[in-house]
C-alpha cells in the first residue's frame, strides 16, 4: 500500500509518499510560497534524487498538480501513476471535541472542520483547502483527517476545564484542547516498544520541544493532560509565544501601551518566549551562542525556558501518581543536550539521572539515563508523517 501524506499551511505544502510494507519513505519534499512571487517545489527521493524547481504557483491545487508530476516523472518520480496511490492522509490541527481518532474524510467530516474554524483560525482554513485540491486532482482516492486534537481527548474534565462559568464550556468549547497530539502519541508508542512494555502499563512525560513545545502526561497509553489549551499559546514558554501568564496582564499592558486586541495577541505569539526575554532571537542555537559570550538575558531565557518545562514535568508527575519515563523529541528536545542537562539536572526525586557522554549526541533514538536512574529519560525522534500514514493504513484497511 502505497500511502501519500499531505500537510498543508496558508502557503506551503509538505508532503511524503510511503511504501506501507517496510514504512519506507519512497519520496518528500514542499512546496513553498504558493499564491507568491517566487513559488517553488522541492522534491528528493529514495535514490538520492533531489530537486528545485520555481513555477508560478496560483493555488493549492496547482501544487498538488507539481507533487503529482514530481511523483511520476519518467526518471526520478517512484510511481508510474497516480493510480498507484492507495490513500491520502491529511494533517488537520483542529477538531474540538468531534473526533477522537483520525477518520474517512466525508462532506461530514469537512463541514465538522469547517465549524472548528473559529478554535483555529490559522490552520484550519488552510488544511480543508489541502484536502478540497487534493480530491479535485484525484476525485475517487479515499481521503483520511489526523487531527493534532484527536489523542487528547481522553482527558478527563478535571484536565481540560477551565475554572470560568460552565456555560462557557457548553456555548462555546471553551475549554483545554491541546496540540501536537500526533507527535506525542508516536513518541509515546516508540518509547514503550523501547522500554518493553506496553504502553496501557506505563506513566510517560513527552515533552515535544520545538518552536512551539508542549508536554503531556500520558497515562497508560492515553493523554491524561498536556500544557498547550484551548490554543496553542498556553503552557511552555516557547520560541515567540508567552505561555502562562496571568490574564489580568493583556488589559494591563493595553492600557499602559495603547494596544488593540489584535496588537497584544501579536505581542503574545510572536513578539514573546524566549525571544521576547532574551532580545536575541527564538532560535535556541543562537540563543545559547549568546549565552556562552556573556549574555545574561539570554542566559536567564534558557533558565526560564528549563524551569518552566522542569516544573510541568514535576506536575505531571504529581498527577499520575509517578513517572516510568521521560521523553525528549522535536527539534530541541531531540538535538540540545544543554537543554536536556538543565532540565533533568534537577529531577533526582523523580529518580533521574543521565549519562553526560550519551546525552551529547544529537538526533538519535537514544535512552540517555545512566545506571542509578529509576526513572529512563529517553530521546526520540518524532516521525508525525509516518504516524499520520499508519492512521491512514488502518482506516482504509478496516473499511
Amino acid at each position: 500500500m502505497k500511502i501519500l501524506v499531505i500537510n498543508c499551511g496558508s502557503s506551503s505544502l509538505k508532503y511524503q509518499v510511503f511504501n506501507m510494507e517496510q514504512e519506507e519513505v519512497l519520496a518528500k519534499g514542499n512546496v513553498e510560497k504558493i499564491g507568491i512571487e517566487g513559488s517553488f517545489i522541492k522534491y528528493e527521493n529514495n535514490r538520492g534524487f533531489s530537486s528545485k524547481d520555481e513555477y508560478i504557483i496560483k493555488d493549492h491545487s496547482d501544487g498538488i498538480k507539481l507533487v503529482f508530476a514530481a511523483l511520476t516523472d519518467e526518471n526520478s518520480g517512484v510511481i508510474k501513476d497516480v493510480s498507484e496511490i492507495n490513500a491520502i492522509g491529511h494533517r488537520v490541527v483542529h477538531a474540538g471535541e468531534k473526533y477522537a481518532g483520525s477518520v474517512l474524510i466525508t462532506e461530514d467530516v469537512k463541514n465538522a472542520l469547517k465549524e472548528c474554524i473559529e478554535l483555529a483560525p490559522l490552520h484550519n482554513p488552510p488544511n480543508i483547502i489541502g484536502i478540497e485540491a487534493c480530491e479535485d486532482v484525484m476525485p475517487g482516492v479515499k481521503h483520511v483527517g489526523v487531527f493534532d486534537t484527536a489523542f487528547h481527548q481522553s482527558m478527563p474534565k478535571t484536565s481540560y476545564l477551565y475554572g470560568l462559568p460552565y456555560d462557557y464550556y457548553e456555548k462555546y468549547g471553551v475549554r483545554r484542547y491541546g496540540f501536537h497530539g500526533t507527535s506525542h502519541k508516536y513518541v509515546t508508542q516508540r518509547a514503550a516498544k523501547m522500554l518493553g512494555k506496553p504502553a496501557s502499563e506505563l506513566k510517560i512525560i513527552t515533552c515535544h520541544l520545538g518552536n512551539g513545545a508542549s508536554i503531556t502526561a500520558v497515562k497508560n497509553g492515553k493523554s491524561f493532560d498536556t500544557s498547550m489549551g484551548f490554543t496553542p499559546l498556553e503552557g511552555l514558554i516557547m520560541g515567540t509565544r508567552c505561555g502562562d501568564i496571568d490574564p489580568a496582564i493583556i488589559p494591563f499592558l493595553m492600557n499602559k501601551e495603547g494596544l488593540s486586541l489584535e496588537d497584544i495577541n501579536n505581542v503574545m505569539n510572536k513578539k514573546s518566549g524566549v525571544l521576547g526575554i532574551s532580545g536575541v532571537s527564538n532560535d535556541f542555537r543562537e540563543i545559547e551562542e549568546a549565552a556562552e559570550a556573556g549574555n545574561e538575558l539570554a542566559k536567564i531565557a534558557l533558565e526560564t525556558y528549563s524551569y518552566r518545562v522542569r516544573k510541568y514535568i514535576g506536575a505531571y508527575a504529581a498527577a499520575m501518581n509517578g513517572v516510568d519515563a521521560i521523553v525528549f523529541t522535536a527539534g530541541i528536545g531531540e538535538n540540545s543536550g544543554f537543554i536536556r542537562d538543565m532540565v533533568c539536572e534537577e529531577l533526582s526525586y523523580l529518580g533521574v539521572s543521565i549519562d553526560k557522554e550519551l546525552n551529547s549526541q544529537r538526533g538519535k533514538e537514544l535512552d540517555i539515563s545512566n545506571s542509578e536512574a529509576t526513572t529512563r529519560v529517553l530521546v526520540l525522534p518524532t516521525n508525525e508523517e509516518l504516524m499520520i500514514a499508519r492512521d491512514t493504513k488502518e482506516i482504509i484497511e478496516s473499511l
